[in-house]
């Protein structure tokens, strides 16, 4: 199985839950999301994830000035990305469950 297409469909799931802990830029987030697992997700695909759940309300933004090279721009949950997160998280685990209980209905998984 094509993990990229299974990444499409959690990513933004899994920025918000990098952010939950603490905020970050966006190399730091991608930094961390293949720190957790995830060695497959594209740069491209990060940058255009924060963009995104910015632009839906999910996400707020501040500048922290860098001496030793361009600014960098923080993203951090805010209360809509904290709802969001839980309810995709919610969604995640009963879809998880169901799949877990598939597999091993039919011998598929250890």
């Amino acid at each position: 199985m094509d993990t990229t297409q299974l990444l499409k469909g959690v990513l933004d799931l899994a920025v918000l839950a990098v952010l939950r802990e603490e905020d970050g830029y966006g190399y730091d987030i991608l930094r961390r999301l293949r720190e957790a697992g995830l060695e497959e997700v594209g740069d491209a695909s990060v940058y255009g994830t924060l963009r995104r759940l910015f632009a839906a309300g999910l996400l707020t933004t501040y500048v922290v000035p860098s001496e030793s090279g361009p600014h960098r721009k923080y993203y951090s949950l805010n209360a809509a990305g904290r709802d969001q997160l839980t309810r995709s998280g919610k969604l995640w685990r009963s879809f998880a469950t169901t799949m877990d209980t598939l597999l091993d209905d039919r011998g598929v998984a250890a």
